[in-house]
């Protein structure tokens, strides 16, 4: 008899310490930044493909423009070899903060970039930038010591290795920075394919950025448009 209400009082307690409460991203309550995503810093992200780390940083970049969320920018150190961000940022977002550090490593101990985050007035931080180890995981984790809720977009960060990456998205994990995919983000923040944005808006953002997912809505289109039931198609359950 003891040792079952022992067992159930360990279970009990074992619930109230795995007690989980989804956090989902919200258009209009969140914020995204753009973390030195500097032209001579891009050279550091090895743990990726250049090409596909490069369209990945884009794609993050562009989130802001799918979703009309605010934008805060910020580089370190660019007049030296870090170099600025690349051109199209700024195009796209030509009244964002640009918070140029001169020798922060982690934008939060930079009083401006504080008082930018803080200004949006938002809970929830969409996060990226070079490198994963330093500048993004410095910053996740001062983020959610200051109280926000973290998205780190991991795809869309980058560093000299696999092993140093997969190290510090432990680190921030353990700090309880969520970690996810371009696609995850782009899902929660539209929930609903019928929503604004939904379909219409979102499928040509995936077809430049997620190729593989833009051929599903392009192979659909085809077969509505100009498909034909073959032989044997028409018998599969």
């Amino acid at each position: 008899m003891n040792f079952n209400l022992r067992t159930a009082a360990s279970l009990a307690l074992l619930g109230l310490v795995n007690a989980f409460t989804y956090e989902r991203l919200d258009k209009n309550n969140a914020l995204l930044l753009i973390v030195d995503m500097q032209d001579g810093l891009f050279s550091l992200a090895r743990d990726f493909d250049a090409s596909v780390y490069r369209n990945s940083m884009y794609a993050h970049a562009a989130l802001g423009k799918a979703f009309d969320l605010p934008v805060v920018m910020t580089t370190s150190s660019e007049t030296g070899p870090n170099g600025p961000l690349p051109d199209e940022f700024a195009q796209w977002y030509p009244n964002a903060p640009l918070i140029k550090r001169l020798g922060e490593v982690d934008a939060w101990d930079n009083s401006e970039f504080r008082e930018a985050v803080v200004a949006a007035n938002k809970s929830q931080i969409i996060l990226a930038g070079i490198t994963t180890d330093v500048c993004k995981t410095f910053l996740a984790l001062s983020l959610r010591d200051a109280g926000y809720s973290v998205w780190a977009n991991h795809e869309a960060s980058g560093t000299t290795t696999g092993y140093i990456r997969d190290m510090a998205n432990d680190r921030m994990r353990a700090a309880g920075v969520q970690v996810v995919s371009y696609f995850a983000i782009v899902s929660e923040l539209m929930r609903d394919w019928r929503n604004i944005p939904g379909a219409k808006e979102i499928f040509p953002i995936l077809d430049q950025y997620l190729p593989a997912y833009g051929m599903v809505a392009r192979g659909h289109r085809a077969a509505v448009e100009n498909g034909t039931v073959l032989m044997g198609e028409d018998i599969l359950p």
